[in-house]
């Protein structure tokens, strides 16, 4: 281990110098101890530049594996990480909250405000699983339910004060470049920690891992040690992530890694840990580095982490869990059947909202009265968009849903949408045009390859719930990484992709409202039409292949479908999360349970959620306004932990 540490740190070195010269060069001067050789720029870029970020990345990258190791020892889980912890987007949303509300005491502040923020994220996951279900997949989910919510909540604070918040676009990419050693030094003393984790935590470790009984029985107090050493872990990632940003699977794949390689005493593990995540993250660097001598762009290392990582998180998934892991779900119960009456209630509860939205005024103090020919202009599209984005996201719901049997197949949850982001971000990037001005079967192509990518993953294992939603939390972040990076590249126009990001109709011209209403309304007849398959899939694949159901044909022609309902809402105001998961409940809670009901009630379901967020988000903050995509975002994050908390209750 510490001959391959030593080698890679060796490649490091050379590849980040040798962008400011030859790295032979370098080395021979060096050797020949040449004075004037040190007053060079090559020299100063070496001291000031490589040496710093080589440290950055060695120490960094050792406490994320060390800090790694500890959480997956301490829960018996091989999936737990500060990742799926959600401590990066609680220290996110803690750093946004300093930048906003105490800009003075930003320089002073960062690391008691992004380890309050990390240990809030951290006992939110916790408090939703409970401290006796942390060994399997239901913290993975609360964990990315909780890292949706806190970023949906620092994405509108970022919005409605972008001018506090210019430098934190970097810090969420993950970036280890150094301008001298002033950030080193002002990290190392902090992860001095460490040597007591490694000095005292082992026996701990070691009696924690005969169970909660045999602990207790050697005096051991569990939520003492726990509490304790959680403490510590969380600091010692707090601080680093700090100092570069969102540095994210390492503390994953290190303690993985070193256990298939036989390091199995709690020790051993924790300094293995440590030693294979400054690797990790050491080549990782050097990856981004090359790669942007190449590009000619700057990779942050971010990026490069979360590229290798999700493929990791993949792999240790499908060794960690098999077919029959089951998500223990209990979906809300409702009647059996549907009463003639909830047509009407959510029409009249649509028309309700549109009337709201269209006749009361919140420049004139919220008066009622009919809108003038501006603001007719103004809402009409916002109100088309957001009645066809409902619509056609509850529609992409219901297929996932039944075609993978899984209640918590989403577009935003399983990558699709991620999908349509990358590629209009991508095509944006690369061709230096508007996001607006991207055509929509670009994100249909986005859309369709993530799809490709999540079947044929999926395949081995049946598409078992347990399987593709983790194959989903590993797509989207992957993506996710690269749309910050790509955060970072558009300069002065981030704060209008920002606001496309966060889903808002506020941009929508009245082409794409008449495009968007068009194409969701072809796309929910065309379900209507092919429920049957729907239901005969949804009774088991065997089954519909007796009824005469071609299923590689009927796949294809369903998931195509979801494509391009994503893809079309995606285009035009963004990505918006969680309707295509509540909607289709709501519908299963008020008693569509066969397929051509549900298709047919969740659009109205759809449509009411989305057109009420973009009212609240014109009144709550006004004259500022918050995106629809944002409240959906924090009312489907609390449904989805309500989701977790009630299936916990039930067992």
């Amino acid at each position: 281990m510490i001959f391959g540490l030593a080698f890679v740190a060796l490649i490091h070195l050379a590849v980040h110098q040798n962008q400011f010269g030859s790295s032979y060069e370098f080395i021979v001067s060096l050797l020949s101890d040449d004075q004037a050789f040190k007053t060079t720029f090559e020299w100063m870029i070496f001291v000031e530049a490589t040496l710093p970020r080589w440290t950055m990345a060695i120490a960094v990258g050792g406490m994320l594996g060390l800090v790694g190791s500890l959480f997956q020892q301490l829960t018996q889980n091989r999936l737990m990480s500060p990742l799926t912890l959600g401590t990066s987007s609680g220290a996110w949303l803690g750093l946004v909250l300093l930048a906003v509300v105490f800009p003075s005491l930003s320089s002073e502040w960062q690391t008691p405000f992004a380890l309050s923020g990390a240990l809030i994220a951290m006992a939110l996951v916790i408090a939703i699983v409970g401290l006796r279900n942390l060994t399997g997949l239901p913290v993975i989910l609360a964990g990315m339910a909780v890292n949706l919510l806190l970023g949906a909540i620092a994405t509108a604070i970022i919005l409605l004060n972008d001018q506090y918040a210019n430098n934190l676009f970097i810090w969420g990419a993950g970036d280890l470049a150094q301008n001298g050693w002033e950030q080193v030094t002002w990290l190392l003393p902090k992860l001095s920690i460490s040597l007591l984790l490694v000095a005292f935590a082992p026996r701990v470790l070691t009696i924690l891992s005969l169970g909660a009984e045999g602990a207790q029985g050697r005096g051991l107090n569990l939520g003492l040690a726990f509490f304790t050493l959680t403490i510590l872990g969380v600091w010692l990632v707090a601080t680093s992530i700090t100092v570069v940003g969102v540095i994210s699977f390492i503390g994953l794949i290190a303690p993985n890694m070193v256990r298939m390689m036989s390091y199995q005493k709690s020790r051993s593990e924790l300094i293995a840990s440590l030693c294979f995540g400054a690797m990790l993250l050491l080549a990782a660097d050097t990856i981004a580095i090359y790669i942007g001598q190449w590009s000619l762009d700057i990779i942050p290392t971010g990026t490069a982490t979360a590229i290798i990582g999700a493929p990791a998180l993949i792999f240790i998934a499908r060794q960690t869990f098999t077919a029959d892991v089951s998500l223990s779900l209990k979906l809300p119960s409702g009647p059996n059947t549907l009463s003639r009456l909830t047509p009407l209630l959510l029409t009249a509860m649509l028309a309700t909202v549109v009337l709201m939205t269209l006749l009361i005024h919140p420049t004139d103090g919220f008066a009622f009265r009919l809108p003038d020919h501006f603001e007719w202009t103004l809402q009409w599209p916002r109100l088309i968009t957001a009645i066809a984005a409902g619509a056609g996201l509850s529609i992409a719901g219901v297929i996932l849903q039944r075609l993978v049997y899984n209640p918590l197949a989403s577009p935003d949850i399983l990558g699709v949408s991620a999908g349509a982001v990358l590629a209009l971000i991508g095509t944006s990037l690369i061709l230096g045009i508007s996001i607006h001005e991207v055509p929509t079967w670009v994100a249909v192509l986005g859309s369709l390859v993530t799809l490709a990518i999540l079947l044929v993953l999926g395949r081995k294992h049946n598409f078992a719930p347990s399987m593709v939603v983790l194959t989903g939390v590993a797509l989207t972040a992957s993506l996710e990484a690269l749309v910050q990076f790509s955060l970072t590249r558009v300069g002065s126009d981030k704060y209008v992709l920002i606001g496309w990001l966060s889903g808002s109709t506020y941009r929508v011209e009245p082409n794409q409202a008449w495009a968007i209403l068009i194409i969701i309304a072809l796309c929910v007849a065309v379900a209507l039409v092919l429920s049957r398959w729907l239901t005969l899939i949804a009774t088991g694949r065997e089954f519909a292949r007796a009824r005469g159901i071609p299923l590689t044909f009927s796949y294809t022609i369903l998931l195509t479908l979801v494509a391009i309902l994503c893809s079309v809402v995606t285009t035009t105001m963004g990505p918006v999360a969680f309707v295509g998961l509540l909607a289709p409940h709501i519908s299963v809670m008020l008693g569509a349970r066969n397929a051509q009901k549900q298709l047919a009630i969740a659009p109205f379901i759809g449509a009411v959620l989305v057109c009420s967020a973009d009212l609240l988000g014109q009144w709550m903050v006004y004259p500022a306004q918050i995106a629809a995509g944002t409240i959906v975002s924090v009312i489907g994050g609390l449904y989805f932990i309500w989701l977790l908390i009630q299936s916990r209750t039930s067992v």
